[in-house]
């Protein structure tokens, strides 16, 4: 009886698959990666509003549109203290300048924070 049993013990051991250590540097570099990467396009995104924002201003676009309002609500709010910095007389001057400030700011940031967690987290460049 004791044989049936070491035989079945190897034969069970023989037929499972074996598993594959994970690698678990790779697998935090992978992640590292994939945040630093989330941060740059959450960056570039905010950037790219703020940028569609200015275009709409100074293309006059209609204001009562969709897409023109929504857009300016989210520029507003990502503009943060660059909205009104400098106070040109010219309307469409004060826009491109103030959340072209903005966007570049996002820009900037958001590379550097991704620069930050690359580093911090051990993923290369």
């Amino acid at each position: 009886m004791g044989e049936h049993a070491e035989q079945a013990q190897e034969t069970e051991a023989k037929a499972r698959p074996q598993r594959t250590p994970v690698d678990w540097r790779r697998t935090r570099e992978r992640t590292v990666s994939f945040i630093a990467s989330l941060v740059r396009w959450v960056g570039l995104l905010f950037a790219a509003v703020l940028v569609l924002h200015v275009i709409f201003v100074i293309g006059e676009a209609n204001q009562g549109n969709g897409i023109v309002s929504f857009v300016r609500s989210w520029a507003d709010g990502l503009s943060l203290g660059f909205k009104d910095l400098f106070t040109p007389s010219d309307a469409k001057l004060r826009v491109l300048v103030n959340y072209g400030i903005a966007a570049v700011f996002w820009l900037i940031v958001s590379g550097i924070l991704a620069k930050i967690i690359r580093r911090v987290g051990g993923a290369g460049a």
